[in-house]
């Protein structure tokens, strides 16, 4: 579904271990390495889609984490036209994302990257909370790094105290507020007028989106 101004509304998940390493997954066949994050159908909260992204792009269920925080407003990007399939194309403008802030609460070989029949990722490994961008598609650097900032206050003092990003970019101060997910508000609502953008859970775009 889209909103009225072409946004598919998204999840975006940073987990941590006990490290507060953040779990960094391999795109399927790509070199691209990113976190997880999916579309929120239609009738889910932000929270019921991030659980179930969760378990399929990772396999972990939801009492092999806690939910630390998560960000208060929508944080969007916008997908360049050659990655947007062509019947799409002037409706969709790409993703706006809830973002969630995990405590892995199980174990690593709780994770399968196999728990469903179509697999985002071929390959992760646990990296320092401040990921290297430059791995990062380009057009969603921005939106990681808006994330890893605002939810960076909930990580211990000597994690949150460093604002460079390993891929050259600098942490610029959260414009959205972050509340911890006891205290967060009700979830955006999804306009009932929205376009349909999507068959499935699939993002209207013939690349990474």
């Amino acid at each position: 579904m889209l909103d009225r101004e072409g946004f598919r509304p998204n999840v975006g998940i940073i987990l941590l271990n006990g490290r507060n390493q953040v779990f960094w997954g391999k795109r399927l066949k790509t070199h691209s390495w990113q976190f997880p994050q999916g579309g929120i159908k239609h009738g889910e909260t932000p929270e019921q889609a991030m659980f179930r992204e969760l378990h399929e792009e990772v396999g972990l269920l939801p009492e092999h984490v806690q939910i630390i925080a998560r960000t208060r407003d929508w944080l969007r990007y916008e997908v360049p036209d050659h990655f947007i399939r062509r019947e799409s194309r002037g409706h969709y403008r790409g993703q706006k994302q809830i973002w969630f802030l995990l405590k892995l609460l199980g174990r690593d070989s709780d994770m399968n990257l196999r728990a469903t029949d179509h697999p985002e990722f071929d390959a992760w490994r646990w990296n320092d909370y401040w990921v290297p961008l430059d791995v990062v598609i380009e057009f969603k650097r921005g939106v990681y790094e808006m994330a890893l900032t605002e939810l960076a206050r909930f990580l211990p003092r000597s994690h949150s105290s460093n604002r460079y990003l390993r891929g050259g970019m600098r942490g610029h101060g959260a414009s959205h507020p972050v509340v911890p997910a006891a205290d967060a508000p009700p979830p955006a609502r999804i306009e009932p007028d929205a376009v349909a953008a999507t068959t499935g859970d699939g993002a209207a775009t013939s690349g990474p989106g």
